[in-house]
């Protein structure tokens, strides 16, 4: 996976906890008011064991097989996708039903069509994310495709009745 010089590190401070809102909001049940565009990850520290939680984007998501894409926006530096990559079997919320998945990693041409498909469907919203990760796209499929190939993409396979 290359490595983007200048990505932007997590969000801190207030940023953070603005991040951070949306899993509290599906904590209350009130994870349908995102729609389809949001899930909330349930993964274990690698290191702590502990459960943690994170609100993430869904890129795509397929219905036969169910599954649900998302991606790491700051690269695979991040401590959810670390944490798939130790433990790929764990939980998500979307909307207020939980499903059992087990992580599929997605390879760079993988992801490049991901965004591609991802920029035809929400033009303004990729111009912006690869402004905000500083990603060179200017919203045609060759840009939105080399952004892709920067970007790490997972895949959520449902893997039947989530686990207690």
């Amino acid at each position: 996976m290359p490595q983007v010089p200048g990505r932007p590190p997590p969000p801190t401070g207030w940023r953070r906890r603005l991040a951070r809102l949306p899993v509290f909001l599906f904590r209350v049940g009130l994870g349908p008011l995102f729609g389809r565009r949001l899930l909330v990850l349930h993964h274990r520290g690698r290191v702590t064991g502990l459960d943690r939680r994170v609100a993430l984007e869904v890129v795509a998501r397929g219905r036969h097989p169910v599954h649900w894409i998302v991606a790491s926006g700051f690269g695979p530096r991040s401590d959810w996708y670390r944490n798939l990559l130790a433990e790929p079997k764990t939980v998500i919320q979307f909307g207020n039903r939980h499903h059992a998945v087990t992580a599929r990693f997605l390879e760079p041409e993988e992801g490049a069509l991901v965004m591609a498909d991802y920029g035809r469907r929400h033009p303004r919203a990729a111009r912006r994310i690869c402004a905000f990760l500083r990603l060179p796209a200017d919203g045609d499929r060759a840009s939105l495709l080399a952004a892709g190939r920067a970007v790490p993409f997972v895949r959520l396979d449902d893997a039947g009745p989530p686990r207690p």
